[in-house]
């Protein structure tokens, strides 16, 4: 099932296809094709992880990934991009997202590829929720109540009991 798309950039809920994403951006011109896939791993700084949930306002997240793609394909010359994120719950080792890039050269196609998926995780509003033994967090997640010099590791920190010690 698609929750959004167009033709180069999809946000979806089922598992992804690397061969369906290659075949988007594949052409007779194209010497070279770069392939980023992101899976769920089952450590994140330090910390178990089990599963994660992924989040998305599927039509802006298209929007913004396609003039993503527009963005780099008028940097990269030649260079067609497509991406696919996946959103629900995925469990470790599944496919959470595929960045392609197509180039005459490999050198441009792992240019377009790298600038995709490193604009895609900045800009585009997909969020993550991992879950460990310690419960679910949001990765990423700031108090928009706080003020921009707050730390969130050390002001949120959980309280010690004083008589504990």
């Amino acid at each position: 099932m698609t929750d959004a798309s167009s033709a180069w950039v999809e946000v979806r809920t089922g598992p992804l296809s690397i061969d369906a994403a290659v075949a988007l951006v594949a052409h007779g011109a194209a010497g070279a094709i770069a392939v980023f896939v992101g899976t769920v791993r089952d450590v994140n700084e330090g910390k178990a992880v089990t599963r994660l949930e992924y989040e998305a306002y599927s039509s802006m997240a298209c929007a913004e990934m396609d003039r993503i793609r527009l963005e780099i394909e008028s940097e990269v010359a030649n260079t067609r991009v497509a991406a696919i994120h996946r959103i629900g719950s995925l469990a470790v080792g599944e496919v959470s997202v595929i960045c392609v890039a197509s180039a005459p050269h490999r050198g441009d196609a792992f240019r377009a590829c790298r600038l995709m998926i490193d604009r895609l995780k900045k800009r585009v509003p997909i969020w993550k929720r991992e879950h460990g033994p310690d419960g679910p967090y949001w990765v990423g997640w700031e108090d928009a109540r706080c003020a921009p010099e707050h730390d969130h590791d050390e002001d949120h920190a959980p309280q010690r009991d004083p008589s504990s010690a």
